[in-house]
């Protein structure tokens, strides 16, 4: 069974619960997108989506990508999907008109590719990291490159990599040891190794712009001396660039996707940026990259549910409570929670990301400091939590819509289990969900004291909160004060439990969405997950808080203790 784009649900958020059109039309760059201009483009994503990318699902995973002499083959269909899904323009939904793009709001390139991620995530790793890409090269690339390459990445008609890991350097970038050195025509020679590229080599098109972080001759140690290249595939005058790749990994899923092994030897490119501020550059294509990885988290939730609502209303087994005969298994309470739950997580999760988007342009383009500044605030503290409880959703909620089938859900007939393998990734990739929440809670949370979070809670917008939402929000910003005072007398504090306080945030943050959603809808298809939200997911929340509170109150009786014994 093949998935459908939840259009209607998908304009409900956007139009009744968001309002998005009129926020976007406060904006100069898109006073004339009105609301029915972005149905009419959603309507046309969906249909693209559904007859030219989600029919290589299964094919795709099942042929996978071939390496053949430093040559990577995709499988059939991929190329000409990419080919036609760049020649309509779908890549630049969200690019300057004036780079190629179609100056749309970003928040519907963020529908698109959570429409893309759940119909077909091998195929979308792919211009996955376009606008990121596009980003970086636009805000800290020179005019010279610019002129070069920017209308290319905007328009998809190149692919672009981001090429940070290295096979002893992880998420420790410090360790870098990829080596340029400057040349007297302003180019530069790059020298190293990369590992676990998506599409660091494709036939998708006919050039890839790799975007590799490398140190130049006595740069600093550590992540300070890191400076940003651009390394095309093919060079100006058409010449084949020394970029090899040495082969492709076997992975546990995304077989549609290659993960390329890069040698750079002596190979060409343009430094991007300042000399050994690459990680400034290069943070701006992390940071769009990290919002779309939450898309992916929901995108393949979303995909899961409908395989697994669809398998529950045809299914019989058992007979329910109170039934006289066999039932379908849709009518059991064990199956009701499941699904019910995930799809509170799928809608509230919509809400939060939509809203993200949005914010993204406001601090682009409101002419309003103060609805800048919170604006940004909302995008530092809201996006790690995205990425993080959004794919760790999408893959447990994806196993859960699993257990649905039982059986049947192991075995490849049903798609299900593709779902559950190419969903695990997204908690590892962009920055572990771990570091995320170290992110969000040591770079982010304690580093004003929670001051920030402390407003953004305060300054929610939309319908007043109920008693059981306002007690949470109180409660988180009680925990984080606390938190910031233990955390002066044991150093280690915040890393231990940076993972519950993430999930606490989003679990906030998700009772804040639904919120949003139940004040403008009470019908049954609102209400029943609305319900699942409140019985099943928001209790999580004391859990959280009680083991934070206890963690918390072990350090503050170290210090006394360590006193005394001194």
């Amino acid at each position: 069974m093949q998935a459908r784009q939840a259009l209607a649900d998908i304009q409900h958020l956007l139009t009744h619960v968001l309002q998005a059109p009129s926020r976007w039309q406060a904006l100069a760059p898109f006073a004339d997108t009105d609301g029915e201009l972005a149905a009419q483009v959603l309507d046309e994503a969906a249909k693209f989506v559904d007859s030219a990318i989600a029919p290589l699902q299964r094919t795709g995973d099942e042929e996978g990508c071939r390496f053949d002499a430093g040559k990577v083959h995709t499988p059939a269909g991929f190329r000409d999907a990419y080919q036609a899904f760049w020649q309509a323009g779908w890549p630049s939904l969200s690019c300057a008109p004036e780079d190629g793009g179609q100056g749309l709001p970003a928040v519907l390139e963020c529908v698109l590719f959570e429409w893309l991620a759940g119909a077909n995530h091998g195929w979308t790793m792919a211009p996955g990291l376009l606008h990121g890409a596009y980003e970086c090269i636009k805000h800290h690339a020179s005019d010279e490159l610019k002129a070069q390459y920017l209308e290319k990445v905007a328009t998809g008609e190149w692919l672009a990599t981001m090429c940070l890991t290295e096979a002893h350097a992880g998420s420790d970038l410090g360790l870098v040891r990829t080596r340029a050195v400057l040349q007297p025509d302003g180019s530069a020679r790059v020298n190293g190794s990369k590992i676990f590229i998506s599409g660091g080599e494709h036939d998708l098109t006919d050039n890839i712009v790799q975007l590799v972080l490398a140190r130049l001759p006595d740069a600093p140690a550590g992540p300070k001396g890191l400076s940003l290249f651009l390394v095309p595939k093919v060079l100006p005058d058409g010449k084949r660039n020394a970029v090899v790749c040495e082969r492709i990994e076997e992975k546990m899923g995304l077989h549609g996707s290659p993960t390329c092994v890069m040698r750079f030897d002596d190979a060409t490119g343009w430094l991007v940026g300042e000399p050994n501020k690459g990680l400034n550059a290069m943070f701006v294509m992390m940071n769009a990259a990290r919002l779309h990885v939450g898309l992916q988290g929901i995108g393949l939730l979303e995909a899961a549910w409908q395989k697994a609502s669809a398998y529950a209303a045809e299914r019989r087994q058992m007979r329910a409570p109170g039934a006289k005969d066999t039932s379908l298994i849709q009518d059991h309470p064990a199956i009701r929670r499941t699904l019910q739950t995930q799809r509170a997580w799928i809608d509230g999760g919509r809400v939060l990301a939509y809203h993200t988007a949005l914010q993204l342009d406001v601090a682009k383009h409101s002419t309003d400091a103060g609805e800048r500044a919170a604006a940004q605030r909302w995008c530092a503290l809201v996006t790690p939590v995205l990425k993080a409880a959004l794919t760790e959703q999408g893959f447990h909620g994806a196993s859960a819509c699993l257990q649905v089938f039982g059986g049947h859900g192991y075995v490849r007939e049903w798609g299900i289990e593709q779902i559950v393998r190419d969903a695990r990734v997204a908690m590892i990739y962009e920055g572990t969900n771990e570091i995320q929440a170290i992110d969000l809670l040591v770079r982010k949370v304690l580093a004003d004291g929670g001051q920030g979070l402390a407003a953004l809670l305060t300054t929610l917008p939309g319908t007043a909160p109920s008693p059981a939402a306002s007690a949470r929000r109180h409660a988180l910003v009680e925990i984080t004060q606390t938190l910031a005072i233990a955390a002066q007398s044991d150093a280690e504090l915040p890393y231990w439990v940076a993972d519950d306080y993430l999930r606490a945030v989003a679990l906030v943050l998700l009772d804040w969405a639904w919120g949003e959603i139940s004040a403008v809808a009470q019908d049954e298809r609102w209400s029943t997950p609305a319900q699942a939200l409140a019985q099943w997911v928001l209790p999580e929340f004391e859990m959280r808080a009680a083991m934070l509170r206890q963690r918390i109150a072990q350090a503050l009786e170290i210090k006394p203790k360590m006193a005394a014994t001194a």
